[in-house]
């Protein structure tokens, strides 16, 4: 996925309402997450992530009426994503420098180089993916059974060796094999859900 999560078009209205507080609550809940993973990747501490968050998210609360569907291709993602972005960028920007001590000229140029659109994009493209899998992972983990979950997460999350993650299991190979392929399955089933639902 290389986008922000889709949102449905109801609850896009129902968030528009200043009274719905139930949509509202929804809508943190779908892109909090998303934006303040990123926010710490970029290097802010927790504080600073979670003023980030409130910032982006009263900007959309803000702006949210302005948003147009003009046609079949506007996507209210690519106008969050450009909201949440240019939030982003300016926090980025206003944001104390550290400096480094001894006056190197090298760290002073770093310093005066503004995070770049595309990257701040891919970031919250990447957390986004990231938030969906985690919503995914929560709905299927019940579905298996404690080893067959585990085959799944040493294997595929932590990138162990099919057989080593056998024998740490007491599992034949094919067993392990098979365990990741019908949970990747479901994940990947799930995900898409999640997409048609807007989350």
């Amino acid at each position: 996925m290389t986008e922000f999560p889709q949102t449905r078009s109801s609850l896009i209205a129902q968030v528009r309402s200043p009274e719905d507080r139930e949509a509202w609550d929804q809508f943190v809940v779908i892109y909090r997450p998303v934006i303040y993973r990123m926010a710490r990747r970029r290097g802010m501490q927790d504080a600073d992530a979670q003023d980030l968050v409130q910032a982006v998210l009263m900007r959309v609360a803000g702006a949210i009426h302005r948003f147009e569907k003009s046609g079949p291709e506007t996507r209210f993602r690519h106008w969050l994503r450009r909201v949440a972005s240019n939030s982003i960028a300016t926090a980025f920007a206003r944001r104390p420098q550290d400096a480094g001590a001894g006056g190197s000229e090298i760290l002073d140029l770093l310093a005066e180089q503004p995070a770049s659109a595309p990257d701040i994009e891919k970031e919250l493209a990447k957390e986004a993916m990231r938030e969906r899998y985690l919503r995914a992972a929560s709905v299927v983990k019940s579905d298996f059974d404690s080893d067959t979950w585990q085959a799944f997460e040493l294997t595929v999350v932590k990138g162990l060796p099919c057989d080593e993650v056998a024998i740490q299991l007491g599992k034949s190979v094919g067993a392990v094999y098979a365990a990741r392929s019908r949970i990747m399955r479901r994940l990947r089933e799930q995900v898409q859900r999640l997409q048609e639902s807007g989350i």
